[in-house]
């Protein structure tokens, strides 16, 4: 569901107006596919009403903005939700191995 959800969203950001997609393409992508696959994507492009790279292009774009948003963002379920805040408002008190961990890394991050 929230992959459906993340493409959705995806595809709200695909460039939509004259002025997003007339930006000229500087950047080349080559790759080789299977003969059913191009096929696919052909008759897909038809349908669409573009051609096969315009196709091609937006669709990898939306898939690679909702795998992007995907690994970017937490979901919680309602039931979730309310532990989750009430642990960020009133975290945990550190553990000796975790101010030690703050103290080893303190000591390797600090300009020298």
């Amino acid at each position: 569901m929230y992959v459906r959800k993340a493409y959705i969203e995806a595809m709200s950001t695909v460039p939509s107006t004259a002025r997003e997609t007339e930006q000229k393409a500087s950047e080349r992508m080559n790759f080789r596919t299977k003969p059913h696959i191009k096929q696919a994507i052909q008759r897909a492009a038809a349908l669409s009403g573009v051609d096969d790279s315009v196709f091609t292009m937006s669709a990898a774009y939306a898939s690679a903005l909702a795998t992007i948003a995907a690994h970017e963002r937490t979901m919680l379920e309602p039931i979730d939700h309310a532990t989750f805040f009430a642990a960020l408002d009133q975290p945990a008190a550190p553990s000796a191995r975790l101010r030690d961990a703050i103290a080893r890394h303190r000591a390797r991050a600090a300009p020298k």
